[in-house]
Protein backbone atom coordinates (compact mmCIF):
# COMPACT_ATOMS: atom_id res chain seq x y z
CA UNK A 1 0.00 0.00 0.00
CA UNK A 2 2.81 2.42 0.83
CA UNK A 3 4.62 1.57 -2.39
CA UNK A 4 1.47 2.35 -4.37
CA UNK A 5 0.99 5.68 -2.61
CA UNK A 6 4.65 6.65 -3.02
CA UNK A 7 4.57 5.83 -6.73
CA UNK A 8 1.95 8.55 -7.23
CA UNK A 9 4.39 11.30 -6.25
CA UNK A 10 6.12 12.37 -9.48
CA UNK A 11 9.29 13.86 -7.93
CA UNK A 12 12.48 11.94 -8.76
CA UNK A 13 14.61 11.23 -6.97
CA UNK A 14 11.93 10.72 -4.34
CA UNK A 15 13.14 12.19 -1.04
CA UNK A 16 12.11 10.20 2.06
CA UNK A 17 12.95 10.93 5.68
CA UNK A 18 12.54 7.82 7.82
CA UNK A 19 11.99 8.74 11.45
CA UNK A 20 13.64 6.04 13.54
CA UNK A 21 14.28 3.72 10.59
CA UNK A 22 17.22 1.54 9.56
CA UNK A 23 19.04 0.58 6.38
CA UNK A 24 18.05 -3.07 6.84
CA UNK A 25 14.36 -2.13 6.69
CA UNK A 26 14.82 -0.65 3.21
CA UNK A 27 17.13 -3.47 2.13
CA UNK A 28 14.41 -6.04 2.83
CA UNK A 29 12.01 -4.09 0.62
CA UNK A 30 14.42 -3.64 -2.26
CA UNK A 31 14.61 0.15 -1.94
CA UNK A 32 18.24 0.36 -0.86
CA UNK A 33 20.59 1.09 -3.74
CA UNK A 34 17.93 2.57 -6.03
CA UNK A 35 18.91 5.65 -8.04
CA UNK A 36 15.41 7.12 -8.03
CA UNK A 37 15.03 7.28 -4.24
CA UNK A 38 16.98 9.17 -1.55
CA UNK A 39 16.34 8.09 2.05
CA UNK A 40 17.49 9.79 5.26
CA UNK A 41 17.18 7.65 8.41
CA UNK A 42 17.09 9.53 11.73
CA UNK A 43 18.04 7.93 15.05
CA UNK A 44 19.56 9.01 18.34
CA UNK A 45 22.70 7.18 17.17
CA UNK A 46 23.42 7.08 13.45
CA UNK A 47 24.24 3.64 12.07
CA UNK A 48 27.04 3.04 9.59
CA UNK A 49 26.21 3.98 6.01
CA UNK A 50 25.80 0.95 3.73
CA UNK A 51 24.12 2.32 0.60
CA UNK A 52 24.67 5.45 -1.49
CA UNK A 53 20.96 6.33 -1.41
CA UNK A 54 20.41 5.71 2.34
CA UNK A 55 21.99 8.31 4.60
CA UNK A 56 21.87 7.60 8.36
CA UNK A 57 21.94 10.74 10.52
CA UNK A 58 21.84 11.46 14.21
CA UNK A 59 18.78 13.32 15.42
CA UNK A 60 15.77 13.49 17.72
CA UNK A 61 12.55 12.68 15.88
CA UNK A 62 10.63 15.00 18.19
CA UNK A 63 12.79 18.01 17.26
CA UNK A 64 14.26 18.21 13.77
CA UNK A 65 14.49 21.97 13.44
CA UNK A 66 17.70 21.56 11.41
CA UNK A 67 15.45 20.60 8.49
CA UNK A 68 13.18 23.16 6.91
CA UNK A 69 9.50 22.77 6.17
CA UNK A 70 8.79 20.43 3.24
CA UNK A 71 12.44 19.41 2.96
CA UNK A 72 11.28 15.96 1.87
CA UNK A 73 8.59 14.45 -0.30
CA UNK A 74 7.57 11.80 2.26
CA UNK A 75 8.01 11.48 6.03
CA UNK A 76 7.90 7.78 6.89
CA UNK A 77 7.95 5.91 10.18
CA UNK A 78 7.36 2.26 11.05
CA UNK A 79 6.74 1.21 14.67
CA UNK A 80 8.70 4.07 16.25
CA UNK A 81 6.23 6.58 17.68
CA UNK A 82 5.23 4.14 20.43
CA UNK A 83 8.81 4.27 21.83
CA UNK A 84 8.66 7.89 23.02
CA UNK A 85 7.48 7.40 26.62
CA UNK A 86 4.73 10.08 26.68
CA UNK A 87 1.80 11.28 24.61
CA UNK A 88 3.32 14.77 24.55
CA UNK A 89 6.48 13.42 22.86
CA UNK A 90 4.35 11.46 20.41
CA UNK A 91 2.50 14.63 19.45
CA UNK A 92 5.82 16.42 18.88
CA UNK A 93 7.02 13.67 16.55
CA UNK A 94 3.71 13.76 14.69
CA UNK A 95 4.04 17.52 14.24
CA UNK A 96 7.53 17.07 12.79
CA UNK A 97 6.34 14.38 10.37
CA UNK A 98 3.58 16.68 9.13
CA UNK A 99 5.97 19.63 8.83
CA UNK A 100 8.91 17.97 7.13
CA UNK A 101 7.19 16.60 4.04
CA UNK A 102 4.22 17.09 1.78
CA UNK A 103 3.09 13.53 2.48
CA UNK A 104 3.56 11.19 5.42
CA UNK A 105 3.00 7.56 6.46
CA UNK A 106 3.28 6.65 10.16
CA UNK A 107 2.58 3.13 11.42
CA UNK A 108 2.27 2.00 15.04
CA UNK A 109 0.85 -1.02 16.93
CA UNK A 110 -2.71 -0.82 18.24
CA UNK A 111 -3.13 -0.44 22.01
CA UNK A 112 -6.18 -2.72 21.91
CA UNK A 113 -4.56 -5.64 20.08
CA UNK A 114 -4.31 -8.43 22.69
CA UNK A 115 -0.64 -9.35 22.13
CA UNK A 116 1.85 -6.59 22.96
CA UNK A 117 4.42 -6.83 20.11
CA UNK A 118 7.53 -5.78 22.04
CA UNK A 119 7.10 -8.01 25.09
CA UNK A 120 5.00 -10.71 23.35
CA UNK A 121 2.84 -10.99 26.43
CA UNK A 122 -0.99 -11.16 26.26
CA UNK A 123 -2.52 -7.99 27.68
CA UNK A 124 0.87 -6.63 28.81
CA UNK A 125 -0.03 -3.02 28.00
CA UNK A 126 -3.18 -3.21 30.12
CA UNK A 127 -1.37 -4.17 33.33
CA UNK A 128 -0.36 -1.47 35.85
CA UNK A 129 3.15 -0.12 35.31
CA UNK A 130 4.22 -1.29 38.76
CA UNK A 131 3.16 -4.87 37.97
CA UNK A 132 4.95 -4.88 34.61
CA UNK A 133 8.12 -3.43 36.14
CA UNK A 134 8.08 -6.03 38.92
CA UNK A 135 7.72 -8.88 36.40
CA UNK A 136 10.52 -7.48 34.26
CA UNK A 137 12.88 -7.33 37.23
CA UNK A 138 12.45 -11.06 37.73
CA UNK A 139 12.40 -12.54 34.24
CA UNK A 140 12.95 -11.95 30.56
CA UNK A 141 9.71 -11.10 28.77
CA UNK A 142 9.74 -11.23 25.00
CA UNK A 143 13.06 -9.76 23.87
CA UNK A 144 13.56 -7.63 26.97
CA UNK A 145 14.89 -8.12 30.47
CA UNK A 146 15.41 -9.14 33.05
CA UNK A 147 16.31 -5.78 34.60
CA UNK A 148 17.07 -6.34 38.30
CA UNK A 149 17.46 -2.60 38.84
CA UNK A 150 14.11 -1.01 39.71
CA UNK A 151 14.69 2.19 37.72
CA UNK A 152 15.88 0.28 34.66
CA UNK A 153 12.87 -2.03 34.66
CA UNK A 154 10.43 0.87 35.05
CA UNK A 155 12.13 2.82 32.26
CA UNK A 156 11.90 -0.21 29.94
CA UNK A 157 8.18 -0.42 30.67
CA UNK A 158 7.49 3.30 30.27
CA UNK A 159 9.42 3.53 26.99
CA UNK A 160 6.66 1.66 25.13
CA UNK A 161 3.41 3.60 24.99
CA UNK A 162 1.00 1.99 22.54
CA UNK A 163 -1.59 4.29 21.00
CA UNK A 164 -5.32 4.10 20.42
CA UNK A 165 -7.06 5.16 17.23
CA UNK A 166 -8.36 8.28 18.99
CA UNK A 167 -4.82 9.31 19.96
CA UNK A 168 -3.52 8.70 16.44
CA UNK A 169 -6.31 10.85 15.04
CA UNK A 170 -5.50 13.60 17.53
CA UNK A 171 -1.83 13.56 16.51
CA UNK A 172 -2.64 13.48 12.80
CA UNK A 173 -5.90 15.42 12.35
CA UNK A 174 -5.58 15.61 8.56
CA UNK A 175 -4.80 11.91 8.08
CA UNK A 176 -6.63 8.88 6.84
CA UNK A 177 -6.38 6.27 9.61
CA UNK A 178 -6.12 2.73 8.30
CA UNK A 179 -6.20 -0.35 10.53
CA UNK A 180 -4.10 -3.37 9.58
CA UNK A 181 -6.08 -6.57 10.19
CA UNK A 182 -4.65 -9.77 11.67
CA UNK A 183 -7.06 -12.68 12.15
CA UNK A 184 -9.99 -10.28 12.25
CA UNK A 185 -8.40 -7.93 14.81
CA UNK A 186 -6.80 -4.53 14.20
CA UNK A 187 -3.12 -5.20 14.79
CA UNK A 188 -1.81 -1.71 14.08
CA UNK A 189 -2.71 1.74 12.81
CA UNK A 190 -1.35 3.70 9.87
CA UNK A 191 -1.88 7.46 9.58
CA UNK A 192 -1.22 8.79 6.09
CA UNK A 193 -1.91 12.00 4.19
CA UNK A 194 -0.70 14.15 1.31
CA UNK A 195 -0.47 11.48 -1.38
CA UNK A 196 -2.11 12.20 -4.74
CA UNK A 197 -5.25 10.25 -5.51
CA UNK A 198 -4.92 7.32 -7.86
CA UNK A 199 -5.62 8.29 -11.46
CA UNK A 200 -9.10 7.31 -12.56
CA UNK A 201 -9.62 5.62 -15.94
CA UNK A 202 -11.19 7.79 -18.62
CA UNK A 203 -14.81 6.70 -19.17
CA UNK A 204 -15.36 5.10 -22.55
CA UNK A 205 -18.75 5.65 -24.20
CA UNK A 206 -20.46 3.02 -26.26
CA UNK A 207 -19.61 4.93 -29.44
CA UNK A 208 -15.99 5.23 -28.35
CA UNK A 209 -15.87 1.51 -27.70
CA UNK A 210 -17.43 0.77 -31.07
CA UNK A 211 -15.01 3.05 -32.92
CA UNK A 212 -12.07 1.58 -31.03
CA UNK A 213 -13.29 -1.81 -32.22
CA UNK A 214 -13.24 -0.59 -35.83
CA UNK A 215 -17.02 -0.16 -36.31
CA UNK A 216 -17.72 3.40 -37.60
CA UNK A 217 -21.36 2.71 -38.36
CA UNK A 218 -22.95 2.38 -34.98
CA UNK A 219 -22.42 3.15 -31.30
CA UNK A 220 -24.88 0.50 -30.11
CA UNK A 221 -23.55 -2.42 -28.19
Amino acid sequence: MFQDLASRIPARPLRIIDLGGTSSFWERRGWAGRDDIRITTVNLSAEERRHPNVEPVRGDVTDLRQYGDRSYDIAFSNSVIEHLFTFEAQKRMAAEARRLAGAYWVQTPNFWFPIEPHFLFPGWQWLPITVRAALLRRRRIGSRGPYPDRDASERAVREIRLMTRREIAECFPDATIWGEIFYGLRKSWVAYAGFPEAPRPTPVTDSGAANAAGDPTSGDA
